[in-house]
């Protein structure tokens, strides 16, 4: 089986499944978890992401407004970060498994200096047999730096240990072709090894409501693990002991990854979760890239969003189809400058010396 080959695994446990409708911690739950993660400690390395801060946090607190301003919310997360660590803690020692924690932003995972180092933390806490519990650091996440749901905050995360497969515990079995609770002859789709076609007559804006970062999230996750060449399982959460689950029943969809050929650095620029502009390029720009080339001023037609010098990117040809991802080797201001025009004349436009090329083939993968 797919899942006991697997030499990494991330599991994401969502708030629905940490913490019951008072906001209290589900410690018998989390044993389940924690007894069916003891069989594969000795043979896989692995990871939980977890929701529930700010779900613990009100109840200690005794908040229950669900409005809350964000300055608020960062508070509250703070108190309840430090519950939730703890229960993890208590409960893991019981079964005498080590954990450590680890609190990501997007920055630490969108800069590359910072996902090194992060991927560095991951590779030292499996060498002191830890298990790593990770939560987004909603202490200090505004909505503009923000994953906004742990599925792909699981799938970066996965992508940036080299997992061989990411768990989404959710609240309903899997995939279904419609939303189960709407229509009785939703049937669960239990495989899907081609994104594009296995889900094209899915209608994933009908099914969204459930699950808690909802379905389209979660589609999404699987995408950028597909990139990555990692397979991804969507479970019922709700169960007790939910990996011996999928073992035994099967119960869930899976999602089958090509094995990749990218480097570690191109898997983490195409699974970039928060590009911040497009460039629209032209016909022969697009035959260029594809015969392996980089992205030169003269075939970019036009730009879109504010980014800086560094920053990922999307690629979209002239049908405005995105086609690649790519780190920009200039900012958006300068590149409204510089479209359409020869390399040569670069410096005279800008005033100063710089790369002929906007993205350079080693900085760019093709979707």
């Amino acid at each position: 089986m797919l899942l006991k080959n697997s030499k990494k695994i991330v599991i994401k446990i969502g708030s629905s499944t940490v913490v019951d409708n008072k906001g209290r911690f589900k410690r018998k739950w989390v044993s389940s978890l924690i007894k069916d993660i003891k069989r594969y400690k000795g043979n896989s390395d692995l990871v939980i992401v977890s929701s529930g801060a700010i779900a613990l946090g009100q109840n200690y607190l005794s908040i229950k407004k669900k409005k809350i301003k964000l300055e608020m919310n960062q508070a509250i997360a703070a108190v309840g970060q430090i519950h939730l660590a703890g229960e993890f803690q208590k409960l893991f020692d019981k079964y005498k498994i080590k954990t450590g924690q680890i609190l990501i932003s997007p920055d630490d995972t969108e800069q590359r200096r910072r996902a090194l180092n992060v991927r560095r933390t991951f590779d030292n806490l499996f060498k002191l047999k830890a298990i790593p519990i990770v939560n987004e650091n909603d202490t200090t996440a505004t909505s503009e730096i923000k994953y906004g749901d742990n599925d792909r905050l699981a799938s970066r995360v996965a992508q940036i240990t080299n997992a061989d497969t990411l768990i989404l515990l959710s609240d309903v079995d899997g995939l279904f072709t419609k939303n189960p609770k709407k229509f009785k002859d939703a049937k669960l789709i239990k495989k899907i090894t081609d994104l594009k076609k296995d889900i094209h007559n899915v209608n994933i804006k009908g099914i969204t409501e459930y699950g808690s970062g909802g379905m389209n999230t979660k589609i999404q996750a699987a995408k950028i693990c597909n990139l990555a060449g990692c397979n991804m399982i969507i479970a019922n959460g709700l169960n007790m002991y939910p990996i011996n689950q999928i073992e035994k029943k099967n119960n869930c969809t899976w999602f089958i990854s090509k094995i990749s050929k990218l480097h570690a650095r191109k898997k983490w620029i195409i699974s970039s979760i928060s590009p911040k502009g497009e460039l629209i390029i032209d016909d022969g720009a697009k035959k260029a890239l594809i015969s392996g080339k980089s992205l030169l001023a003269a075939g970019i037609k036009k730009v879109s969003g504010k980014f800086k010098k560094g920053d990922h990117i999307k690629i979209l040809d002239n049908k405005r189809k995105e086609f690649a991802r790519g780190l920009s080797s200039f900012s958006s201001d300068e590149i409204n400058k510089i479209l359409g025009c020869h390399s040569k004349e670069i410096e005279k436009i800008l005033g100063y010396i710089s790369k002929s090329e906007v993205v350079h083939k080693d900085d760019m993968v093709e979707i």
